[in-house]
């Protein structure tokens, strides 16, 4: 696949020296859009929910986090005479670009944690440097973390912790009791098998590796003398963990797009990254260095740099649509966190290690803590997570697409709304979509409870007050079954739909030819895959749905087959079997093979392979119905 950025088309990106150049290269870009005081990075015209001067700050600050370990790892760039100029001028009071003060939470309280980072690992650059006037400017504003009272905590806790840490690494005075404040409610968020939650909330997504487990992995490392029993316990958190996120990876090196925040794109694998750094190893460094290594050609290979060399907002390619309120221009860059890895040495083991496979990886395990069942339905090759639904403890756009689906995939994104009327401005791939027969649709959001179990996946949830789902979500090899009984007081359109799939780009595939639709089957085939839906019980029209463009994350056109019902009030249930995968003669023919779904003498369902000699799950369907009756 052709490398986008054609500055480091030539890198194999498997060596240090590599590495370094990606950095070098990719930030290079940066030079022509700072700010005259070099406080600030223009990097766009777009906005974020806070004001401009916090963009154009918060722009300068990440890309420090590559900047950082390339400079502790001996690497050097053009950029740090400026970006010192930057840091010069943004702490001082009297200079006109003063990054300023702040007595709430704010927002510049997280690009500080860079700061403090860069005390502790590359103090030659950003602190040696400095007359003792301008040394007191910056320790003056970066104390402000140490002042501000945090309402709804969460990782940003760690923030404040980090600068403190650059301040004892830099002999300055710092806040033990307030570290150790936040490191005890931080341990109140630990669930199990090296989960925690981000704060009180229901969250479960890339926050718990790329900020929770990050962290602390800092932590860890720099603080192992002072304070070894922590970094003990983060280590063995964070070894357990690396136990369940490894499934969210394809041999390929993309991984699960699921949540919030996605723009941050190979902050995915820094988590690997901070493993390897604080030298911890729950598998062989070449394990890791591949999954780190092929994570990074995955997506420097997907145009997500723009014509500038600016990196984008967006998944895999430029899309404000799918992006957050706190995104602005120069968000994208905390992606460079990954790059902790180049403040090792050149005589750390991981560069001299082969890169190593995935490990062996079951086709289906339960993570309970994540709200998900995962399945590799082709092996290494593709991730797909059946999600029980979940939801952050603030309200974000496109909420329910990010964290409510009954699927994501690795090879087929997910899509989120463009508008709120009709199928196509909808985009409801993986989802039951339900509307009063007016085209306003509504989709799972909160669920009223749900069950992880090794089989299936279990919630219920409400659409409307007198709508009950009920929903089971079944893995069964290529295929996944959902289950939905239906109790409506309402005269409801169903559309449930299957993974989107990317239309053809060009004319040399008529795609006409690549869809099929008959009486309760709709399938597409195109050469990067294979989507479809099969209705077994309930539905009445198979149909495909063109939405609108940009809507998903993967590709910006896209196709999803879907089933339509019209439901009466009463009580209904509606059955499908979802097809998703890569396009081969041996995949094509199961596209006739849908699993089966019985019921037994005792009312239960039993999901089975086509020809019935492989059981997939035994659903208690009735049971479930009673318990929640009762409650």
């Amino acid at each position: 696949m052709e490398r986008k950025n054609k500055a480091i088309s030539g890198l194999r990106f498997d060596s240090k020296a590599d590495l370094q150049a990606v950095v070098h290269e990719t930030l290079k870009p940066l030079e022509s859009h700072f700010t005259a005081g070099r406080a600030g990075l223009k990097l766009g015209n777009t906005a974020a929910i806070h004001n401009e001067a916090i963009a154009l700050m918060e722009a300068f600050a990440r890309p420090l986090w590559g900047l950082v370990p390339h400079a502790c790892g001996g690497g050097e760039s053009d950029l740090w005479p400026l970006f010192l100029e930057g840091i010069i001028h943004g702490t001082d009071p009297a200079h006109e670009e003063y990054w300023g003060d702040f007595h709430t939470k704010d927002q510049r309280m997280v690009e500080q944690a860079i700061l403090g980072l860069g005390l502790a690992l590359a103090p030659h650059k950003l602190w040696d440097p400095l007359s003792e006037q301008q040394k007191q400017h910056l320790y003056t504003w970066l104390n402000q973390i140490n002042l501000v009272d945090h309402s709804n905590p969460n990782n940003w806790l760690m923030f404040t912790v980090l600068v403190n840490v650059g301040f004892k690494k830099a002999g300055l005075p710092f806040d033990q009791a307030i570290m150790d404040e936040y490191l005890e409610l931080i341990d109140t968020y630990y669930l199990d098998d090296g989960w925690y939650s981000d704060g009180i909330t229901d969250q479960r997504d890339y926050y718990i590796p790329f900020a929770m487990h990050y962290y602390t992995l800092i932590y860890a490392q720099l603080m192992k003398e002072d304070d070894p029993e922590r970094a003990r316990i983060y280590r063995e958190r964070a070894s357990k963990f690396a136990q369940s996120f490894i499934y969210w990876f394809a041999e390929d090196g993309s991984s699960l797009p699921f949540g919030r925040s996605l723009t941050y794109r190979f902050a995915q694998a820094s988590f690997w990254s901070a493993l390897v750094y604080a030298g911890v190893e729950p598998f062989s460094l070449g394990v890791m260095k591949g999954i780190i290594l092929r994570h990074l050609r995955w997506w420097f290979e997907q145009p997500i740099f723009m014509s500038d060399g600016l990196l984008s907002i967006g998944y895999a390619y430029p899309n404000l649509l799918m992006s957050e309120s706190y995104n602005a221009p120069g968000s994208p860059y905390w992606a460079y966190k990954t790059f902790l890895i180049l403040a090792l040495p050149e005589e750390h083991p991981f560069w001299s290690a082969e890169e190593e496979p995935l490990p062996s990886l079951q086709p289906v395990v339960a993570q309970p803590c994540a709200r998900m069942v995962l399945c590799r339905p082709e092996g290494d090759g593709h991730v797909t997570a059946l999600a029980s639904g979940q939801m952050a403890n603030f309200e974000m756009a496109h909420s329910a697409a990010k964290y409510s689906k009954f699927a994501y995939s690795s090879r087929f994104g997910f899509s989120v709304p463009k508008g709120y009327f009709g199928l196509g401005e909808g985009a409801h791939d993986s989802t039951l979509a339900l509307c009063e027969r007016d085209g306003h649709y509504r989709v799972r959001r909160f669920c009223e409870e749900f069950q992880i179990e090794d089989t299936f996946v279990y919630s219920r949830w409400l659409p409307w007050k007198d709508v009950e789902v009920r929903t089971w979500l079944v893995p069964a090899g290529l295929w996944h079954v959902r289950i939905h009984r239906i109790v409506t007081a309402r005269l409801l359109d169903a559309a449930e739909g299957g993974f989107a799939i990317g239309r053809p780009a060009d004319f040399s595939i008529a795609e006409e030819t690549a869809v099929n639709v008959s009486t309760g089957n709709s399938f597409i085939s195109l050469p990067w895959g294979i989507s479809g839906i099969s209705g077994l019980e309930g539905f009445a029209e198979a149909v495909i749905i063109f939405p609108e463009a940009n809507t998903n994350l993967l590709k910006p056109r896209t196709l999803i087959p879907t089933l339509t019902a019209q439901l009466d009030p009463g009580e209904h249930w509606l059955v499908s079997a979802v097809f998703g995968a890569a396009h081969t003669e041996a995949n094509t023919k199961l596209l006739s093979c849908p699993p089966q779904v019985k019921r037994d003498a005792e009312g239960r369902w039993i999901v089975t392979s086509a020809d019935a000699k492989q059981e997939f799950a035994r659903l208690d369907v009735l049971n479930f119905i009673r318990q929640g009756d009762e409650c």
